[in-house]
């Protein structure tokens, strides 16, 4: 009986997968699945950069804001830690991640690479690459090519076996082979072009039933589309190089990588939107990839040299999983409104018409009485807002700005009328590690040459030392001192990335490189003393590099060592007797994991400081389900571990320009908490102050929206289009005003109005302040409609505030809540 069962059930699955089965062919104007055509929204989420319990909820929240695909890289070092060896447990359960995927009724697009970039240590390869003998990563070289094939290989095989492409039934209805290779091609000379083919033709051959991508890759060769990459695909983009390949944007970048010593760099919603917008008018775009819609967190080594351990944290989804607005809700009603014309854009290319010197009008479907949609744009940046001419009607484009009107007349949706409410996130101290008896020390050992077991007659470099399993490499040489103790001047050169020079046990010289600069020289006058002198240069990485040609030449570590005695005579000791540790002692005792613990010597914290010092303490979990993060504020540079688990290298004494941290906050995920008695451990490579280290709970604090007279959808749309457009801003009956809503997150009610303001406040939900026209009720009927409530409505109207406060002048309401 039991038997015939799994024989029933395993017939009923092949019958779900045959069911299932989708035919992915494109043409010219869009991927085609099971011969209809299709306009797609796609979003980059990557399943390492968050962890299994968390990608459910993103998923779900990426489709809520109309996404319709989830794109991903797959990431080489994580699956194939030595050659042969795969590891797809855990976080790294692709297999399980793009099952999620397709329980939520979600496609997929499979970024293989095998090489990624992506801000990831070593571009995604692992490092083991780099000692295959005549190896040259990314051309026409034997040797990489038969490692780069067997990995696509496994990955595809995989895919396969688990039934996910969708000529199977599964979701994956896109992969891509290389990554912004035509960047570098020019590098590899006469092994370029070649590769390239290579590349193409061995993915093609792996037979997955669907289409391959290559992104910025105008050669790439048939049936292989060439896709594009960058925040301005909509103006920059060449288009596909054959007219039987549909136009597709990869990256369309909702922020941008941040890097210790610089600040985020923020991109508004409305550039993102009109960027899409524009795509799909002019360059007949019908699929559009976010990258990143959830950027997510950088744990352990994975990031990239200089890379923060926060990844696209200005996402629609932010690192920690929470909705970002107005970016996500902005996006969201874009998307509705170009699905109310995809009928329209899919039918044919649209045709375009002049209403100015920098405006058009693109026109998708039939001619004049027939149906269509069109895109209105305004490409000018400078002027206050045009009025043009369509179709024997008037409208007003804002600068910079496309309006959709899916039926050729009424307008649904301008890309810089913003009309989604706007959120606020908070961290809130729940415990604080402030006094000295919460914290236990272990001061790491310097080493000094006679201990070292490593030797060589000069400096090496220290990543083919190391074999990347250490940011740390310790250098350490023994100088002998014939006269009496005298000042000597040290001058040591890095290939980058930090550097830290004792002699005789004392700190004497620091330094440190940037992004893309970093090489540096630190210069130190030191007491060398008669007699034997221990010379010792702590080397450490920031991530290794991942983009460039070459990268298996790439150097890192100390160059060379120079010596100028008080006579100023200078000796050169690069190549001298050296002796090497590869790590810290306490990376060696695994001293961050609960078993490794018990083995070190700790001590109590003491109120001495100095270098290089491992921390330890205890905290039970935050009550409730609000993400986590460690405020290390008061911390200088080193990496954190929670339970045993990474949570990320953290570099807070590197300044951006404005003088604060690049990042102050680290994420903790909640699934590497345990209810009580969570361990944390800390090494600090330089001074910090652990006292004032806190647990942190993020949350939405405020929401707020900020509505005018011309960022209003029009009444008659809503009568039409209100239900499917779901709108933040919807008309609930025909003939009424439509409504502003408010909502707070779940669990969370509106405790207090902090501004309302009918009239002409000034600002933003940013920034906002009384303007000279106001209705003196306002505060009071926000408070009866929203105070107590999670969500709440508010006619926009002026019956609704008693009158018209100021006659003549437009009006807008601003409206910002406390959430508790």
């Amino acid at each position: 009986m039991q038997l015939l069962w799994r024989n029933t059930a395993a017939l009923l699955v092949a019958m779900v997968v045959v069911a299932g089965a989708a035919n992915v062919t494109y043409d010219g104007r869009s991927l085609i699945i099971d011969g209809q055509r299709k306009m797609l929204f796609s979003g980059s989420i990557h399943y390492p950069r968050s962890t299994p319990d968390m990608w459910p909820s993103l998923i779900s929240k990426a489709k809520q804001g109309g996404i319709d695909v989830i794109d991903t890289y797959v990431f080489w070092n994580l699956h194939e830690p030595q050659p042969g060896q795969y590891d797809f447990s855990g976080g790294r359960d692709i297999v399980a991640f793009m099952k999620e995927i397709q329980s939520q009724g979600l496609y997929a697009c499979l970024r293989i690479g095998p090489y990624i970039e992506a801000e990831w240590t070593y571009g995604g390869f692992p490092f083991w690459l780099h000692d295959v003998p005549g190896i040259v990563y990314r051309s026409d070289n034997e040797p990489f090519k038969f490692y780069m094939q067997n990995f696509t290989t496994k990955i595809i095989n995989l895919m396969k076996s688990e039934g996910l492409y969708a000529s199977q039934g599964g979701p994956i209805i896109l992969s891509q082979i290389e990554n912004e290779y035509q960047n570098k091609e020019r590098s590899f000379r006469e092994k370029g072009p070649p590769y390239v083919r290579w590349a193409a033709k061995m993915a093609v051959e792996l037979e997955t039933g669907v289409p391959w991508i290559m992104c910025k890759q105008d050669d790439a060769p048939d049936p292989v589309i060439n896709t594009c990459n960058g925040r301005t695909c909509g103006e920059t983009f060449k288009g596909p190089n054959s007219p039987n390949k549909p136009s597709i944007w990869t990256e369309n970048w909702t922020s941008f990588y941040q890097v210790y010593g610089e600040y985020a760099m923020i991109r508004s919603a409305e550039d993102i939107a009109f960027q899409v917008a524009l795509f799909i008018a002019r360059k007949n775009g019908t699929y559009i990839n976010y990258y990143m819609y959830h950027g997510g967190t950088n744990f352990g080594r994975s990031a990239a040299e200089f890379m923060i351990t926060g990844y696209y944290d200005q996402a629609p989804l932010d690192e920690y999983g929470l909705i970002r607005q107005p970016k996500w809700g902005h996006l969201k009603e874009l998307h509705a409104a170009v699905k109310l014309c995809s009928e329209d854009i899919l039918s044919a290319f649209p045709t375009m018409h002049s209403l100015g010197p920098l405006q058009e009008a693109y026109v998708f479907g039939g001619d004049s009485g027939t149906k269509c949609s069109a895109f209105l744009v305004n490409t000018d940046r400078n002027n206050k807002g045009v009025t043009v001419h369509f179709r024997n009607s008037t409208y007003q484009l804002p600068p910079k700005s496309i309006s959709i009107l899916p039926d050729c007349k009424t307008v649904a949706f301008n890309t810089a009328k913003v009309s989604t409410q706007f959120n606020t996130r908070t961290p809130s101290p729940v415990f604080k590690f402030d006094r000295a008896e919460k914290w236990e020390r272990f001061d790491e050992v310097i080493p000094q040459f006679d201990a070292t077991t490593v030797r060589s007659q000069t400096l090496l470099e220290q990543t083919n030392t190391t074999k990347d399993v250490s940011d740390y490499l310790w250098y350490t040489t023994s100088l002998e001192q014939e006269s009496e103790e005298q000042l000597a001047k040290l001058i040591v050169k890095s290939l980058g990335h930090v550097l830290h020079a004792f002699v005789n046990g004392r700190l004497v010289g620091y330094g440190h490189g940037q992004f893309r600069n970093p090489s540096f020289t630190v210069e130190s006058t030191v007491p060398l003393n008669k007699g034997t002198n221990q010379i010792s240069f702590l080397s450490a990485t920031v991530g290794l590099p991942n983009s460039g040609a070459f990268l298996e030449r790439r150097s890192l570590g100390v160059h060379s060592v120079m010596i100028q005695d008080d006579n100023r005579r200078l000796k050169n000791f690069t190549d001298f007797s050296w002796g090497y540790q590869v790590g810290l002692l306490g990376e060696k005792l695994q001293i961050y994991a609960s078993e490794g613990a018990k083995s070190a010597n700790w001590s109590n914290l003491g109120s001495s400081k100095q270098q290089l010092t491992w921390y330890k303490s205890i905290f039970d979990a935050p009550k409730g389900d609000d993400p986590v993060t460690l405020n290390l504020g008061s911390m200088g540079k080193g990496e954190a571990w929670v339970n045993g688990q990474s949570i990320g290298r953290y570099w807070l004494s590197f300044h951006t320009s404005q003088g604060v941290p690049s990042q102050t906050w680290y994420n903790v995920p909640r699934s590497f908490l345990k209810p009580k008695d969570n361990v944390l451990v800390l090494f600090e490579e330089e001074i910090g102050n652990p006292l004032n280290i806190t647990i942190d709970t993020i949350s939405i604090t405020k929401v707020c929206t900020h509505i005018t007279d011309s960022n209003l959808p029009p009444v008659n749309l809503w009568r039409k289009y209100g239900t499917s457009m779901d709108h933040k801003i919807s008309e609930r009956h025909h003939g009424r005003r439509p409504k502003v809503h408010l909502s707070c997150p779940p669990r969370r009610k509106i405790s207090k109005i902090l501004f309302a303001s009918f009239g002409n406040p000034t600002g933003n939900c940013d920034d906002y302040a009384m303007g000279q026209c106001h209705s003196s009720n306002s505060k009071a009927i926000v408070e009866k409609a929203c105070l107590g409530k999670r969500k709440c409505t508010i006619a926009y109207s002026r019956k609704k505030f008693g009158g018209d406060p100021c006659p003549g002048i437009p009006k807008s309401l601003l409206v910002d809540v406390q959430c508790k």
